[in-house]
């Protein structure tokens, strides 16, 4: 693999077990790399090794007057130079290729993990630390893999001269051959505690990044509360702790490199007193001492390696330990299966179907459910089912075509509905799968469940980028980015956004992370533009109006409901203006659908529903007779009739009408002003206080908010 080959069509199913179980993958899958980087190894370290008898050569031929063989040993120190030179550089060139190569791999697979996961990531590990290993995580596995064929090399090339040694001169061969392996494993006894120190720096380091991302992420609420300084002393201290960690363990590899440089001092002493004693006594010749004290000098070079691999092992282990523990996350584990919920969708055991619906279809031989298509074929994975959106576990049903409002008194409780309505929910369950069409969505494989049911979440992420390459997302192609954004009512982030760029074009204009320049209610409609350029057959929104001003929802449910007409869409809301532009209204108590109809209908007759949306007690509207119900019906509808010429054109007659009192979260909006004063509680699920007039359809008291103030 070249670096130009880069990225891989496939980075493979890594072994993620535990961190080294992932570093033996990761070695077995650059296999084809190590052994060229052996091999350039092995001819550069032999090539020094090879030296040192190269010159005792040359010394015996000078001893002997020898001029032949004083030319051949040139010649041949010449070719090992050659050699040497040719090795250290496809050898490095062979190493990096390996280091950077294994951190794409490794890359890849957690870039494709965080894809299949999606917001199960973050809930399951922290940001920060999911930013630390797709850095410098990365950075540390590439290393040992870089070093590990450098090492290979060295060691085979200790073990053939010290071989070689004992043959060639067993007097002093013995004591290098003892020798060696004494230095090479010296240090053993001090790599747990220094590899006890590395993990404890890289913990520290882990906890200071995701301490520094959490900031960062949350810089404009630190600033609105005046947080900054606590946070700031936090972060300090945590760099200080990473600081003072670093240097304990920057203490214990200083004292494994003085041992490294002391005891091959101490065995050069030993051989050469030694050596001496034997060229007095005439056993050996000076030649052959040279030699042999010329190998055991050059060995100090390939010696280095082996401190270099445990040093790489002991920072890449806690790193690889990181990847491994999200590469090995899965969506979830729901009870009663033989098997995790993998990435790609599939599960290790049959659903329990008790209280499901049967669906119109038909199975086939390996289990997987297909339904009948329209045109009479079967429905297979890979094609997008389409049909009613069905939650057997609350009974909820969205008609295909439809715009239908879900009204939930549990914001949480809705999250986890609108999550499921998605197919392959990222939490533990037990519960019958949602279906589209009749096919159950958690039986398809994950990609073709999110290409039919798109959810977006209270809290949609915008990337840094353009605008153009934030809307360029997979889509059917029948919805532009002009008709998205102008359904979602965006034109003034657009000039926003033309303000405060160089570019002509909106379209071209930078977006910061996260879209932090924008506000809260600019933000949620670029979002929501964002996931009707995707068109998909039935789109799921979560409180997508929770920070916009009431007459610019108001101009977005309109938008909403002409742009996805024929197309099934559901809305979690307990906005009154979008729930009386929906074709049907579901609210759901304890996880049940309690009551199904129109928004005027059921603010007048379910006092549950009514208290949800206006956050008034039930006993408020509790009437002693039906005749009064009847009469204060009549006045609704009156009232609705009259005020809806006044919505359209987004005014309101007096402060007690107004949904808003004339605040908003989103201050981007030019047409957020109202009459009367004081601000707007968007709440959530949970609903508004005082939401009045226009479509909540409730006779209510004027007050006069000058005097209460």
């Amino acid at each position: 693999m070249q670096i130009r080959d880069l990225p891989y069509a496939d980075p493979g199913e890594p072994d993620a077990r535990s961190g080294p179980r992932f570093l033996v993958w990761l070695g077995r899958m650059q296999l084809g790399g190590q052994l060229k980087s052996l091999s350039w190894g092995l001819l550069h370290f032999l090539g020094i090794a090879a030296l040192p008898y190269m010159v005792g050569t040359a010394v015996e031929a000078v001893i002997d007057r020898s001029g032949t063989r004083l030319a051949l040993s040139g010649c041949l120190i010449l070719l090992a130079g050659v050699a040497i030179a040719a090795g250290d550089t496809m050898l490095h060139r062979t190493a990096v290729t390996n280091w950077i190569t294994a951190a794409a791999r490794v890359q890849q697979l957690l870039a494709r993990k965080t894809a299949r996961l999606g917001a199960a990531l973050t809930r399951r590990v922290a940001a920060g630390e999911v930013v630390a290993v797709s850095t410098g995580d990365v950075e540390k596995i590439g290393w040992f893999v870089e070093a590990l064929s450098r090492f290979a090399a060295a060691a085979l090339t200790v073990l053939a001269v010290c071989v070689g040694l004992v043959v060639y001169q067993p007097a002093l061969g013995v004591i290098v051959a003892i020798g060696i392996p004494v230095l090479a494993l010296a240090v053993l006894p001090l790599l747990p505690r220094a590899t006890r120190r590395a993990d404890l720096q890289r913990e520290k380091a882990g906890r200071a990044t995701e301490l520094a991302s959490d900031t960062v992420a949350g810089l404009r609420v630190l600033r609105g509360i005046g947080g900054e300084e606590l946070f700031l002393d936090r972060y300090r201290r945590a760099s200080q702790e990473v600081r003072a960690a670093a240097v304990r363990s920057a203490r214990m590899w200083a004292v494994i490199s003085a041992v490294q440089v002391l005891l091959p001092g101490l065995l050069l002493t030993v051989l050469v007193w030694h050596g001496v004693h034997l060229a007095r006594e005439g056993r050996i010749t000076v030649g052959e001492l040279v030699t042999v004290y010329s190998a055991v000098m050059l060995l100090n070079y390939p010696l280095r390696h082996f401190e270099e691999i445990a040093m790489a092992y002991s920072f890449s282990r806690p790193s690889a330990k990181r990847a491994a523990r999200v590469l090995s996350l899965q969506r979830t584990e729901a009870p009663g299966d033989t098997g995790l919920v993998d990435d790609r969708g599939t599960r290790g055991g049959a659903r329990a179907a008790e209280g499901e619906q049967t669906v119109a279809g038909r199975g086939t031989a390996d289990g997987k459910v297909s339904a009948a298509a329209p045109g009479g074929g079967v429905l297979t994975a890979a094609t997008p089912p389409a049909g009613d959106l069905y939650d057997p576990a609350t009974g909820l049903l969205a008609p295909a075509g439809r715009l239908t409002a879900v009204v939930c008194g549990d914001p949480d409780a809705a999250g986890r509905l609108a999550e499921r309505l998605g197919g392959h929910p990222a939490y533990t369950t037990d519960l019958p799968s949602v279906r589209l069409g009749g096919v159950p969505l958690d039986e398809l494989p994950l990609d073709t469940a999110r290409a039919a049911v798109l959810v977006q979440d209270k809290d949609p992420v915008l990337l840094s980028g353009t605008l153009a390459a934030l809307l360029d997302v997979p889509a059917s192609g029948a919805v532009s980015p002009e008709r998205a954004l102008a359904a979602a009512q965006c034109g003034d982030v657009l000039a926003a956004l033309v303000q405060g760029s160089t570019a002509d074009d909106p379209m071209d204009a930078h977006l910061t992370e996260r879209g932090r320049s924008l506000s809260g209610g600019q933000r949620q409609r670029l979002a929501l533009a964002r996931s009707l350029v995707t068109d998909p057959e039935a789109l799921v929104l979560d409180e997508p109006t929770s920070a916009v001003d009431s007459h610019t929802e108001a101009r977005i449910a309109d938008g909403l409901r002409e742009l996805r007409a024929d197309r099934t869409t559901v809305v979690f809301t307990s906005s009154p203006l979008l729930l009386d532009r929906a074709d049907r209204v579901v609210f759901l108590r304890d996880g049940e659908v309690a009551a199904v109809g129109a928004h005027r209908e059921l603010v007048v007759t379910h006092a549950a529903y009514r208290a949800v949306v206006t956050r008034e007690t039930e006993e408020e509207h509790t009437r002693p007779d039906e005749h009064t119900r009847a009469e204060e019906h009549a006045r609704v509808e009156e009232r609705a009739r009259a005020e809806d010429d006044s919505v359209g054109c987004g005014r309101s007659d007096s402060p007690g009408h107004s949904r808003h009192s004339g605040h908003s979260d989103d201050s981007g909006s030019g047409s957020g002003s109202g009459s009367g004063s004081g601000h707007s509680n968007r709440s959530g699920h949970a609903g508004r206080p005082g939401l009045r007039g226009q479509a909540s359809g409730i006779p209510v008291q004027t007050i006069d908010i000058e005097e209460t103030a």
